[in-house]
């Protein structure tokens, strides 16, 4: 048995703990989830500012998070993320003996990511460049910014034209203003929506973490699998 075939019995399995309103809900959500854009959090050490901003890249259906730790280490404020991190996928580079933000790079680059990194100097306007296709957006420490790589390495650094004395918004703001503007614009475009088999993998997944006792139940589906149709 395949690995999708396992899966569908599996969602079979679990559908009867399922309420129709969270079926419901599961199917809304994953018609408005992307990959087309991602965030790409550098070394924030500020726990309720990295919560701030995952969850406000879930409000606004966006399935995947970039966590680099290199410097600091990375941790999450349950009460400011309020459950937000068990509906995206994070990603972690924290390998101590790789420069994990190329890692990270290394890795968009090959989903075909533009990469954008904010920095307020010798940026543009982050509203002048271009948004089609895949765009990943690199915020980086509360206190020093983006790593020299990542501003070295990225396809241009962004930043939000400041209106008074302070030189720029806190990271958590400044996530919510880009990644608002950028998620709008790339939902006008073609090709947004996730496809058929990221739904049913996320499926999967989200069946999983909202039935209770799922251990027992995987426990029982497995011991009883060659018998289900």
């Amino acid at each position: 048995m395949d690995k999708r075939d396992h899966d569908r019995k599996l969602i079979e399995y679990l559908d009867q703990y399922i309420t129709d309103n969270k079926k419901q809900k599961f199917d809304q959500v994953l018609n408005e989830r992307t990959r087309q854009l991602t965030v790409v959090l550098e070394d924030i050490f500020k726990t309720h500012n990295a919560s701030a901003v995952l969850r406000t890249t879930e409000c606004m259906g966006l399935q995947d998070v970039h966590i680099v730790e290199q410097v600091n280490k990375f941790d999450f404020n349950p009460y400011v993320l309020r459950g937000a991190a068990k509906w995206v996928t994070v990603h972690h580079y924290k390998d101590e003996a790789q420069l994990n933000i190329k890692c990270c790079y290394d890795q968009l680059r090959n989903e075909g990511y533009k990469i954008y990194a904010t920095s307020p100097h010798h940026a543009v306007d982050y509203r002048n460049v271009d948004l089609s296709g895949k765009i990943a957006v690199v915020f980086g420490a509360e206190e020093t910014g983006i790593s020299d790589y990542a501003r070295d390495h990225a396809d241009a650094l962004i930043s939000i034209p400041m209106m008074g004395f302070t030189e720029s918004y806190n990271i958590s703001v400044s996530a919510g203003i880009i990644m608002e503007f950028y998620n709008h614009a790339i939902r006008k475009s073609d090709g947004w929506q996730l496809s058929e088999e990221e739904k049913f993998s996320l499926l999967t997944e989200w069946y999983q973490k909202v039935v209770p006792k799922i251990d027992v139940h995987l426990k029982h589906f497995n011991q009883n699998l060659s018998q289900l149709k």
